[in-house]
């Protein structure tokens, strides 16, 4: 989502059309459609959510303006760019007038302990690698961006939020076959910030949300995601409110447009004492509506997906009863 102007915005831009929208870019990415950015901002406004957590976005920049015109003002944009090559960042917004507190941390500059293969058969025969500098590691395709909420003290958060984008599947380069290795070290990372953040804050509610970019639930677990379930007791949201299998897809693939598989590759994962805060049947994955308030069926072509305002649907819960101290 890129919304990126000559200026601030102002909601006279609503009445353009749809070509004179574009026009108003001043970025080399293309803005998201004005359709599409009010499809999504009736989405949000229907769910209505304390806090927002986003992937794909083009900067704060972006979020800002998308807040201003499309939701009248009434979040508090919250985003660090991150590693992005696509510019594309993970952010949050966050409902004003609660009577907590935020911090937002990065975790950018993490290294994941992983190089591509042939960087390492380099290593191994004392060539230099990444533009002559010995490179021990690289970082997260994007970010894990984490979020505290507190009341007085930011060191004594009583909820922690981490919101990640793990690579994609794409490797133009073909020097890692479905961005499998890089994937599985983002997420073996995001382990490591996790644990440590529930050995320093044991009573703390955390959860971890996001794009994994593959079938990370319980059932059929893509490999790289497996460690999940053998190094923590971390929870699907959808697994803990018991939804139906079929009801969780977030993502619809088209194939040959005449096949569309749903699948879910993003997820909510919460820690032991966060699920007990979970609100019964409240989690779903969310489905566009049109403008009688009636569920769009699922995409069977790419005509009818490309209309929707995302190719990913959100998921959405509540948490309540949660300690605020």
């Amino acid at each position: 989502m890129f919304l990126l102007f000559d200026g601030e915005p102002t909601p006279e831009l609503l009445k353009l059309s749809e070509t004179q929208w574009q026009r108003t870019s001043i970025s080399v990415y293309e803005n998201k459609s004005l359709k599409k950015c009010r499809d999504i901002a009736k989405c949000l406004i229907d769910i209505n959510a304390d806090i927002i957590m986003l992937c794909e976005v083009g900067g704060l920049e972006s979020l800002k303006n998308f807040n201003k015109l499309f939701m009248n003002e009434a979040y508090s944009p919250v985003l660090v760019e991150g590693n992005s090559d696509r510019n594309i960042d993970v952010g949050f917004l966050i409902r004003k007038n609660h009577p907590y507190y935020y911090d937002v941390l990065s975790n950018k500059s993490r290294p994941i302990n992983y190089l591509y293969p042939h960087e390492r058969q380099s290593l191994e025969h004392g060539y230099q690698v990444k533009g002559g500098k010995v490179t021990t590691s690289h970082k997260f395709s994007r970010d894990v961006a984490e979020l505290r909420l507190f009341m007085n003290d930011k060191e004594k958060p009583f909820m922690i939020i981490l919101l990640t984008h793990l690579k994609s599947r794409l490797d133009p380069e073909r020097i890692d076959p479905n961005g499998f290795e890089r994937r599985q070290a983002e997420l073996r990372t995001l382990l490591e910030i996790y644990k440590e953040l529930e050995a320093v804050h044991p009573n703390v509610p955390i959860m971890i949300a996001g794009d994994f970019n593959g079938n990370a639930s319980i059932t059929g677990t893509d490999e790289e995601f497996k460690e999940i379930y053998t190094t923590t007791k971390l929870q699907d949201v959808f697994e803990v409110a018991q939804l139906p299998a079929e009801k969780r897809a977030t993502f619809y693939q088209v194939k040959n447009n005449t096949r569309t598989e749903g699948r879910q590759i993003d997820f909510t994962f919460m820690s032991p004492l966060m699920a007990q805060y979970l609100k019964a049947q409240s989690a779903l994955a969310y489905r566009y509506k049109d403008e009688f308030g009636m569920e769009h069926s699922i995409p069977h072509n790419m005509e009818a997906k490309l209309r929707l305002p995302s190719d990913h649907y959100p998921i959405v819960f509540e948490i309540e009863n949660l300690p605020i101290r």
